[in-house]
């Protein structure tokens, strides 16, 4: 191995190794792999700026302040509450459209605000239904991510393998070529969670009850031993002030609310204003239009009509700003620029080697099989975006290598990078219903491993069949 390849390899498991360990921040680990690599001209100036420049990103990043300036202006939250309103009309069955609407919007915005604003409601509804919100939690989050399975901006994953399939010479997707491979595993995830999964989770309020007021007569007892103590705090202080060096925290020991503090959850619906969310729907529709008829590259529909949205003042620069989530953008560019590195040193193309020999004798549809379960594997403990950068360049060397066409391996990597769902930090939307539905940490395990190893199942169907090797 030459010595740009042993470095590469070596920041890549440096980077995969810390974050695995989860004690710093993603984008800050994948910046610094990036670094060390340019320090070490592993890669160039021009391949790192080509990563923050990338089509990409700047997809993303349009996409991102076209998706707040909706949130803002109230109407995704119109939205859901009018769903709620049939849902207590239909019952259950109203119930599970209101999740599929969901799922609709995960193919087009972040799912993220879509579960924030929809599980409250879905949880209150289903208490009013006397059903348990643990039948119907969970499968909003793992129906949330399916959504975004259904188009290229579903999800980061999605542009991500793309955008760096184009970097290796391979023919860009348009907007809705994935979608009936994402609409085959989405609908066979979703009805396995109606049928199978939803019914492992709970049955009865009354069940929930119960478990409930057990919790409420602990956190009882603990506020009345607190209280004590304070009370006995306070008689040793003059004038009975309160003792200054104590800071007020959460259950969880932090000063801070958490992602998955309920308090969240109300603080995020907006007030609903009509000429901003008709206009802000009206740039949305035309930005998918654009893109999806191939008028004009995504990243340029995206990109204007961020621009467009702030010179039409339905947002502020500062708001566009905050909806940018720099976090993500720059976790995304660290990668990429590890990616090229892996791309340009040749190691892409030995893993694939050595991949070929294995499993050579199963043909094209067996290392399809393997791919994605690797894949898979890898998404419960990277992140999404992590994985597709370390596989995409070894799917189009494996596929070259086994001289058939790469898009069905590219498809399979933008398939299993989204769509794990055994543990319930693997996604944000797992965190936000993880401590409002009152799982643990086995009911994800209990529900999304088979939810895993049906849509692996669907989309080893979907793929060949859409995807011709």
């Amino acid at each position: 191995m030459s010595f740009d390849q042993i470095t590469a390899l070596l920041v890549l498991l440096a980077v995969v190794g810390v974050l695995i360990h989860g004690r710093l921040r993603a984008d800050v680990v994948a910046l610094t792999g990036a670094a060390v690599l340019l320090m070490l001209g592993v890669v160039r100036p021009t391949e790192v700026q080509s990563a923050f420049a990338s089509p990409a990103i700047i997809a993303l990043a349009g996409l991102f302040v076209i998706a707040y300036a909706i949130e803002l202006s109230g109407l995704l939250g119109l939205m859901i509450r009018q769903a709620t309103k049939l849902a207590k009309r239909f019952g259950a069955a109203g119930l599970w459209a209101v999740l599929g609407m969901c799922g609709s919007l995960g193919g087009f915005l972040n799912n993220t605000p879509v579960v924030v604003l929809a599980a409250p409601v879905v949880r209150d509804v289903a208490k009013s239904l006397k059903l348990s919100p643990k039948r119907f939690l969970m499968p909003l989050s793992h129906i949330s991510v399916l959504g975004g399975l259904l188009t290229l901006i579903g999800t980061s994953t999605n542009l991500l393998v793309n955008d760096m399939a184009r970097n290796a010479g391979q023919p860009v997707f348009t907007l809705f070529e994935i979608t009936p491979v994402g609409l085959a595993i989405a609908l066979t995830g979703a009805v396995w969670l109606y049928v199978v999964g939803a019914r492992q989770l709970g049955a009865t309020v009354g069940a929930d009850e119960r478990e409930a007021a057990y919790l409420a007569a602990l956190e009882e007892a603990e506020r009345e031993a607190e209280a004590e103590r304070q009370r006995k705090r306070r008689l040793r202080l003059p004038f009975g002030l309160p003792f200054l060096g104590e800071a007020r925290t959460n259950r969880d020991g932090s000063g801070d609310a958490h992602l998955g503090d309920v308090g969240l959850f109300e603080a995020a619906d907006r007030p609903f204003d009509l000429k901003r969310a008709l206009i802000a729907a009206a740039v949305f529709v035309t930005v998918v239009a654009a893109a999806g008829l191939g008028l004009i590259p995504i990243a340029a529909a995206a990109f204007a009509g961020a621009v467009a949205l702030i010179l039409l003042r339905v947002l502020t620069a500062e708001e566009a700003y905050a909806g940018l989530r720099p976090e993500i953008l720059l976790l995304i560019a660290g990668m990429v620029v590890i990616g090229i590195a892996i791309e340009v040193t040749g190691l892409a193309q030995a893993g694939a080697e050595a991949l070929i020999d294995v499993i050579r004798p199963l043909g094209p549809l067996g290392a399809l099989i393997v791919l994605y379960g690797v894949t898979l594997f890898a998404t419960e403990l990277l992140s999404n975006a992590t994985v597709a950068v370390l596989i995409t360049p070894v799917a189009v060397a494996l596929a070259e290598s086994l001289g058939v066409d790469p898009r069905p391996f590219l498809v399979c990597v933008m398939m299993a990078a989204s769509a794990a769902f055994a543990t319930p930090f693997g996604y944000q939307t797992n965190v936000l219903v993880f401590q409002m539905g009152g799982y643990s940490y086995m009911d994800f395990v209990r529900v999304g491993l088979p939810l895993n190893l049906i849509t692996w199942a669907a989309a080893m169907i979907a793929i060949p069949t859409f995807f011709p090797f």
